[in-house]
């Protein structure tokens, strides 16, 4: 469903991303993880197509999004939900327009048509009766939520999550986490999610990425990455939960 094949970015002669190359099965969840700055939301944004590679190629469904351009880019764009680090809410736009916003921009879809779906979609997230609320009135959780509904709501075959508990208390955080594991259970979309929250993202994940110093350290289950002797490894894990990692 996605493969990256030697993807190299730099930024004001800066080199981020060294030859990064994965692939992922449709269906499958991948936690992405590693120190700040290795690149991380830098990957999502060239899935999304939002940069394009200084070399090497990104392909979605067998599609090098490289060489797209116009409505043959936005088609594969339209089966891709990005849900930003921060929400990315419109913020004079109650929950309800936030959420409808990519059906009126993308679809033909009737007023009773999109509100039949919005409504839908906000219940999932546990959002029901907040869609007249403005982004200003709402909880970082709920913000989350919302953002998290906008992009479910054209049913994208793949999911990005940057940091998506970025800013949340622990409670909130890990409550973000199991909805994404349900709706990935209902839903079987393709997901990486970028994440610190190690404890509960390994439990969600089907494999685990590491990024270090541009390039991907290691790939593999939870289990074998949590089992690797790896002092890069297991500097990382046990830095990032504060002493001893558990599972569960």
């Amino acid at each position: 469903m996605i493969r990256l094949e030697n993807i190299y970015k730099s930024f004001d002669g800066f080199e981020v991303l060294k030859g990064i190359s994965f692939q992922m099965k449709k269906g499958e969840i991948l936690a992405l993880i590693g120190g700040s700055g290795n690149g991380k939301s830098v990957i999502l944004k060239h899935i999304v197509g939002l940069l394009k590679p200084d070399q090497g190629h990104v392909f979605i469904d067998g599609k090098d999004i490289g060489h797209l351009k116009g409505n043959d880019l936005e088609a594969i764009r339209s089966r891709i939900g990005f849900l930003f680090q921060n929400g990315a809410l419109f913020t004079s736009f109650t929950v309800y327009d936030n959420v409808a916003f990519p059906l009126r921009e993308k679809t033909k879809w009737s007023e009773k048509e999109i509100r039949e779906r919005v409504l839908k979609e906000l219940d999932q997230v546990g959002l029901s009766g907040a869609e007249n609320k403005y982004p200003a009135e709402l909880s970082g959780g709920m913000i989350k939520r919302t953002a998290f509904a906008r992009a479910l709501v054209t049913k994208p075959e793949v999911m990005l999550f940057d940091e998506p508990t970025t800013g949340l208390d622990p409670i909130i955080a890990h409550t973000i986490l199991d909805l994404i594991k349900s709706l990935h259970e209902h839903l079987g979309f393709t997901a990486i999610i970028v994440s610190h929250e190690l404890s509960r993202v390994f439990q969600i994940a089907h494999r685990v990425a590491m990024l270090h110093e541009g390039k991907i350290w290691t790939i593999g289950t939870p289990e074998e990455i949590l089992s690797s002797n790896d002092p890069v490894i297991r500097q990382f894990i046990s830095g990032a939960t504060g002493g001893a990692f558990k599972l569960y």
